[in-house]
């Protein structure tokens, strides 16, 4: 558990800039699995400055953040818009597309967290 803590941090902090990969599902993979492998890293992972709030905001009842929710959304539309521009084939560009907005309803439709 401990390695997959450590890989899926890694990776969601290789998508704080690699446009496309997420970074909010491998943090909560990550929060996960150190909650069940090491202590240590779980507390640092709510104590951190970036990550902490969006981990404590999910483990409270899946809600994500009004600001969380329009990032994702922001970036969704430029892996997009950047599919579009590419020219790739129509099927996979509307399959990534129907894709996102799938995930973007389903993102939308989660509580925010009370304000603290």
């Amino acid at each position: 558990m401990l390695l997959l803590a450590c890989v899926s941090l890694a990776t969601g902090v290789v998508g704080l800039f690699v446009p496309g990969l997420p970074t909010t599902v491998f943090v909560l993979i990550a929060a996960w699995a150190a909650a069940r492998s090491s202590p240590r890293l779980h507390r640092w992972l709510l104590a951190h400055r970036v990550f902490g709030r969006l981990i404590q905001d999910w483990q409270a009842g899946g809600c994500v953040s009004r600001r969380a929710k329009w990032n994702a959304t922001l970036a969704m539309a430029v892996c997009a818009a950047v599919l579009l521009w590419l020219n790739s084939r129509w099927w996979v560009s509307m399959l990534a597309c129907g894709c996102m907005g799938a995930v973007l309803c389903w993102l939308w439709l989660r509580p925010e967290p009370v304000p603290r």
